[in-house]
């Protein structure tokens, strides 16, 4: 029986623990209701004060620059100044020896961040009090990260990495080809390194991107081994082949068609690939050329209704070498036609200027001094083409200045020629073909470019501005065979100056639409040497007058040069 009892008394200690855990386990409804008015009241708080607080919150980041506890207008700027000092920075490809510089701006490089630094500010302000507290919160546990727009012209980056790749020291070369009056000119090609282009570009922008380099960036060009392809004479003879075409003309709007003429390979394929089995650098096939019955240049007036610019200059008759020249030259390009988009070569229509092309010696200038040189004044009419192409507004592919000015043409408007050195170039870069006309008479040149007027034309203007002036200088020279005294000027000196030239279009109402800089150029001075006689003679005899000129004396007018070595014509 006392056992019975002792187990009750146990079994009811045991469930009074039981009951006193139970209580101890619940919570105060009170407390608990005090817990949640506390983190509400904390909430509160914690936002209002996050809302009086004008600056990002800490640690956010654009472009891996810190932008926290910054104002909004503070980071912005900030991050601006650093695209703009990116931007400017150059970027130091390099190669072994071989290095060149590239800058964003020629890839018209943006990074848009006002995006960013609007959410970066926003962050903890642009929610509830319980998403804010907690996009708050969670901020500092994971730090924000942002990224602006970031802009970048490929297609430009591609051109010139292609560039770089094509100047890279021992690079590969392809095979190549052209056509050269009635033969196709194939080039072989040979083994060496080309650029890793997509490598190269995906570091370029990764570093263009990173603002936190805020240096001058160089970076080793990657490159790989590469063999150039075979040649394919199939496919050159398709790329080539074209049935031959008449040039006509369509009303109601006028439209020129100019001519094609037909082209294939003067051989069989087979002929062909076996001249291409010979080890040799450059293989020439001879091709068939068919001029079709109407050519461009046979559809007359018709074709060439308008004038679309001119330019005439002076010339003396009396000269009579350099006037022959002239004209030589004029009747050459005289009533050449040029296609839309072909370009037009002075050397290659005017030809070598030879004694038995019928050229005479004319004075030119080679190393500073007076010359006679074959095709001396050739110059004057690629000059004159060049204004009257200027005036047409067709673009210019290749010119250069004299070395010293010239009187038929002001500063910066002259255009030298010399065979195998100098050209002048310029395309056609219209809509419809145009016409030389060139012609000479009683010592006037005239050049005016013929054709069809676009359907919006625009008033030509070419302006020159002189920048600076250069003195010449006077250099004399003993001469003991003349008497004491005696001066002979030996070449007239003449100033030069650095000049920048302008073209600028004009539309109906005379409101100007585009200024283009066409050239800076440098004209150097020309030395002024005057020989003075050494010879004493006895003072009863000496002579009063001194003689200031020479019948030898050559005008600048009719003699420029390009440089020490090359002669103008």
């Amino acid at each position: 029986m006392i056992e019975k009892k002792d187990r009750k008394e146990e079994k009811s200690k045991k469930s009074d623990k039981k009951k006193n855990k139970n209580e101890k386990k619940k919570i105060n409804p009170l407390i608990f209701v005090g817990i949640i008015c506390f983190l509400f009241l904390f909430s509160i708080v914690f936002s209002f004060i996050n809302i009086a607080n004008s600056k990002i919150l800490p640690r956010i980041t654009i472009m891996d620059i810190n932008v926290g506890n910054q104002e909004k207008e503070e980071a912005e700027k900030n991050l601006n100044d650093l695209i703009e000092k990116k931007i400017s920075s150059d970027i130091i490809l390099k190669y072994n020896d071989y290095e060149t510089t590239i800058n964003p701006s020629q890839f018209e490089m943006k990074i848009e961040i006002t995006e960013a630094v609007a959410k970066a500010y926003n962050t903890g302000r642009d929610g509830n009090i319980i998403t804010n507290n907690y996009a708050i919160l969670w901020n500092y546990i994971c730090p924000k990260r942002l990224e602006g727009n970031f802009y970048i012209n490929e297609e430009a980056l591609d051109k010139a990495l292609e560039d770089i790749n094509g100047k890279l020291p021992g690079g590969m070369i392809n095979s190549s080809y052209y056509i050269e009056d009635e033969n196709l000119i194939i080039r072989r090609g040979s083994e060496g390194i080309v650029l890793k282009k997509e490598e190269l570009k995906q570091e370029i922008i990764e570093k263009l991107k990173d603002l936190t380099i805020n240096s001058t960036i160089t970076i080793q060009i990657p490159v790989e081994n590469r063999k150039p392809d075979e040649i394919d004479i199939e496919k050159i003879r398709e790329e080539i082949y074209k049935e031959p075409e008449d040039a006509y003309i369509t009303q109601d709007p006028v439209e020129v068609h100019t001519h094609v003429n037909g082209v294939d390979l003067g051989i069989t394929l087979e002929e062909a690939k076996e001249i291409l089995q010979e080890e040799k650098e450059e293989y020439t096939i001879p091709l068939k050329i068919t001029v079709p019955e109407k050519t461009t240049n046979d559809l007359g007036e018709e074709a060439f209704p308008n004038e679309l610019g001119s330019y005439s200059t002076i010339y003396d008759m009396s000269n009579k070498n350099r006037s022959n020249n002239i004209n030589l030259a004029t009747q050459k390009i005289d009533g050449t036609v040029i296609l839309p988009g072909e370009t037009f070569s002075y050397n290659k229509i005017v030809g070598q200027r030879t004694i038995a092309e019928g050229y005479k010696e004319a004075t030119a200038y080679s190393g500073g001094k007076v010359v006679q040189d074959v095709g001396g004044g050739v110059c004057q009419v690629s000059s004159t083409l060049y204004n009257a192409a200027l005036l047409a507004n067709l673009e210019i592919v290749k010119r250069s200045n004299h070395s010293f000015k010239t009187s038929y043409v002001p500063e910066g408007r002259d255009a030298t020629v010399a065979w195998g050195a100098i050209d002048f170039q310029f395309k056609n870069s219209r809509s419809y073909p145009i016409k030389i006309s060139a012609k000479t008479n009683n010592g006037v040149l005239d050049i005016r470019i013929l054709g069809i007027k676009e359907e919006v034309e625009y008033e030509v203007k070419i302006q020159t501005k002189i920048i600076s002036n250069i003195p010449y200088s006077v250099t004399y020279k003993e001469d003991s065979s003349l008497e004491e005294g005696t001066e002979i000027v030996q070449q007239k000196g003449a100033n030069g100056c650095k000049s920048e030239t302008y073209r600028i279009l004009k539309d109906v109402t005379g409101k100007i639409v585009s200024q283009t800089l066409l050239s800076k150029d440098t004209y150097n001075a020309m030395e002024r040497i005057v020989v003075r006689g050494t010879k004493k003679v006895n003072t009863t005899e000496a002579k009063d007058e001194i003689v200031t000129t020479n019948s030898n004396t050559i005008s600048t007018e009719e003699t420029t040069i390009t440089n020490a070595n090359v002669k103008a014509e």
